[in-house]
């Protein structure tokens, strides 16, 4: 941890020089909100529209703290195109503070993490990746450009800072659901991290403000003990996206001690909340998988290709649809022992006891 202590400094740094200038705004100042899932607020369990913008993502935690007026422009699933087509039109002479984190779905965040969470005989991760990859150093650094150039220009007035997204990961995969290995979860990271490098390097040159969310997210990444970032889960939109404890982080990296202030404001205000889905169980997790459809004719073929136990597979399938928990977590130990064993490296993780909940629900403050 040690060799990332200059990159706290350098976020705390831009955080305070941001926060001088913004202190001295009238209460009512305009505040726009530019961005996909990650600013929308996914991961919170709390939805209020198509677009997801619940009350508990950062740049509503930002508002409440600072009495900014908010519009909420960004929406899930948002990429490069869609934020110039649809939300920076928000902006404007009179806009005082911009906030965005953009670039993930470009570079196809969800089908990749999804790819690389299925067994390794029917997993293109590394492929997914490098796809992936190629759009980052090929299309992206153009796609960033019109859109930070777009914002400079349309809110000339504005304090205007980018994020950057979290490492998702920590190097287990501690739930049945899921077949990440360990070489791959280091893959995604690394991903990440270049995609962090080309917002830095995109919004300086264009004059914007960049925050690194990455120092304040260490130790709660998925399957850390204090866990900011949800791993597979019912609804499994909610997954692999921050829970109301990292947006809370996300918006103390934005603008300092903002996340917690809001935070305790809507609390005073709603009460604490209270989770909304119960722990994804051994049931909850063989269904994850069945939806995976192992045994279809082109996935046994593939399996049959890579030298994995075709009748292994229709075994497993066999427990994972019974309705005894205690088969259905034997069918589960069965195939990540046959995922476990194969070449794509690192695998073996610890698990959660098949006798008990696989992932519990995000615990919510």
């Amino acid at each position: 941890m040690s060799s990332r202590r200059p990159l706290i400094a350098l976020a705390g740094a831009v955080a305070l020089a941001l926060l001088a200038p913004l202190q001295t705004q009238a209460a009512g100042s305009a505040y726009v909100a530019l961005g996909d899932s990650f600013s929308a607020g996914t991961g919170t369990r709390a939805p209020t529209d198509g677009c997801y913008r619940s009350p508990y993502g950062y740049p509503a935690l930002i508002a409440e703290a600072r009495a900014l007026d908010l519009d909420y422009q960004a929406c899930s699933g948002a990429d490069t195109f869609d934020v110039l087509a649809n939300q920076v039109g928000a902006l404007g002479e009179d806009t005082t503070y911009v906030t965005m984190t953009v670039g993930g779905n470009d570079v196809g965040f969800s089908p990749v993490v999804t790819e690389c969470a299925l067994p390794w005989w029917i997993s293109d991760c590394y492929g997914a990746i490098g796809q992936s990859r190629s759009i980052l150093t090929g299309a992206l650094p153009g796609r960033f450009d019109s859109v930070f150039s777009a914002v400079a220009s349309k809110a000339p007035n504005a304090a205007v800072v980018v994020g950057g997204y979290p490492r998702l990961f920590n190097g287990q995969d501690c739930s049945w659901a899921t077949f990440f290995s360990r070489r791959e979860m280091r893959a995604l990271n690394a991903a990440t991290d270049d995609l962090d490098a080309l917002i830095q390097q995109r919004s300086t040159a264009n004059g914007l403000d960049y925050v690194d969310p990455r120092p304040a997210f260490d130790d709660h990444a998925v399957c850390d003990d204090e866990e900011w970032i949800n791993g597979f889960t019912f609804p499994v939109g909610e997954s692999f996206h921050p829970n109301r404890a990292g947006h809370e982080a996300y918006a103390n990296v934005f603008w300092p001690g903002a996340g917690t202030t809001g935070l305790n404001r809507l609390e005073a205000q709603r009460g604490p909340h209270k989770a909304e889905s119960g722990p994804l169980r051994t049931g909850s997790a063989a269904q994850a998988v069945l939806d995976m459809d192992l045994t279809s004719p082109s996935n046994l073929r593939q399996a049959r290709a890579a030298g994995v136990s075709t009748a292994q597979i229709r075994v497993a399938e066999r427990e994972l649809r019974s309705a005894d928990p205690t088969r259905q977590a034997r069918g589960l130990e069965r195939l990540h022992r046959l995922d476990d064993s194969g070449p794509r490296g690192f695998g073996g993780s610890p698990r959660r006891p098949s006798t008990g909940p696989v992932r519990d629900a995000e615990p919510q403050r």
